[in-house]
């Protein structure tokens, strides 16, 4: 179903990527056909960088693909808790915690800025971000942001998102100044949390995590463009992270009532399928050569590993520690792995993701998905970033590049 809503006149929907191929009926987990070649990016946003290949806007992020920045950077984990506030900082070779820094009283996310300078670490109830050096991983002064659950920047760098889920609105930022540009406000989507963009950057999709639906937002205008339910409204742990597939034929969203993923057209109009994963679907990350979409199964312990154009289902990994599908694992007891948020290395070959419900951090071979490290942290690790990170820019979030 779709439902119009409106924050002020937002003028004609901005250009959009062409429509995908034909797909299978909403609830089928059958994937379509092989992906057409991409067209060009039509009327990209001013001032981002451009799409050198629309059939993988993520070509410029592949392994060990370093910017003048980033080679420059420390390599470094960064774990936020929302338990204990703080962050701490892993040695990737060693394995080992080589610093522990508390940063305010809920520490959602690390956030990569869109320069990819500074990382952040995003303090939701002590209103606040904290920047961390990522060529030293040293903390600096933390700086004065309204409810910052998660936070993401406009394509062309020019504001800083601030996802204020408890408010229910966005927040634009100068991130210079971090003076306030504007606001964005969504009533109708509680539980406002993780968003990805279209492949021209004119366009925004914001999860609802309490509300079954996802905002489409003009970024170019900051305006509420409209409303899309899921075929299913589920309103307690529904949708949460979102990506863009590599040619920007679809979106796909995962929702963790739903055990698995909706898959959103790419012009953000309409859920045209369902793709089943496993209990408590929850983050949704690339490998370096954007052919694989590894989905956390955040109740059952597993990583669903897909094509990343068609959705088709390669395999699925067990995190050592869950009982898997249906067992004691798949609750949020504590002792049992619980794959939340993370990222991979630079070139690609470990996916590093929090232990949510068991303060562990897990390191996954990306080639068969055995577990290389499990890390003992802190009490509710979330949103972990690795450092450093392969393409050009930042969009947010624990490290969505291009």
């Amino acid at each position: 179903m779709l439902t119009l809503a409106a924050c002020g006149g937002a003028g004609p929907e901005p250009a959009a990527p062409a429509p995908p191929a034909p797909a299978a009926a909403p609830g089928s987990s059958t994937p379509p056909g092989p992906p057409a070649a991409a067209a060009p990016v039509a009327d990209p946003l001013p001032g981002m960088p451009p799409v050198t290949d629309p059939h993988n806007v993520y070509s410029d992020a592949a392994a060990n693909m370093l910017n003048d920045v980033t080679r420059a950077a420390k390599p470094l984990v960064y774990v936020p808790h929302t338990k204990s506030g703080d962050v701490w900082v892993i040695d990737p070779k060693t394995f080992a915690v080589v610093g522990k820094y508390p940063t305010g009283r809920e520490i959602q996310h690390v956030v990569p800025s869109h320069d990819m300078r500074t990382l952040y670490a995003t303090d939701d109830l002590g209103n606040t971000v904290t920047p961390f050096d990522p060529n030293t991983g040293k903390p600096g002064p933390r700086i004065p942001v309204t409810d910052p659950y998660n936070m993401y920047f406009s394509p062309d760098g020019s504001s800083a998102i601030v996802v204020a889920e408890a408010r229910r609105k966005l927040i634009w930022y100068d991130p210079k100044t971090w003076r306030v540009q504007g606001e964005t406000l969504t009533p109708n989507c509680a539980g406002i949390d993780h968003a990805d963009f279209t492949p021209n950057g004119r366009i925004g999709v914001f999860t609802c995590e309490f509300d079954g639906r996802v905002a489409v937002v003009d970024i170019p205008s900051h305006k509420l463009l409209r409303i899309i339910d899921m075929p299913r409204r589920n309103k307690r742990m529904g949708p949460q992270d979102i990506k863009l597939a590599p040619d920007g034929s679809v979106f796909y969203i995962a929702d963790s009532e739903q055990n698995g993923l909706w898959v959103l057209d790419g012009a953000a109009t309409k859920v045209i399928r369902e793709i089943p994963t496993g209990m408590g679907a929850h983050g949704l990350y690339l490998d370096r050569e954007a052919k694989r979409l590894f989905v956390t199964n955040r109740h059952e312990g597993s990583v669903s590993v897909l094509d990343a154009y068609t959705g088709a289902i390669l395999t699925k990994w067990h995190v050592p520690g869950s009982a898997g599908p249906g067992g004691p694992g798949a609750g949020h007891s504590n002792g049992h792995a619980s794959p939340d948020m993370g990222g991979l290395t630079a070139d690609g070959t470990q996916l590093w993701l929090s232990g949510r419900y068991d303060s562990a951090v897990y390191v996954l071979d990306t080639g068969d998905g055995h577990l290389i490290k499990r890390i003992p942290v802190g009490r509710g690790p979330h949103g972990l970033c690795v450092w450093p990170q392969t393409g050009r820019y930042s969009l947010g979030h624990t490290g969505i590049t291009r």
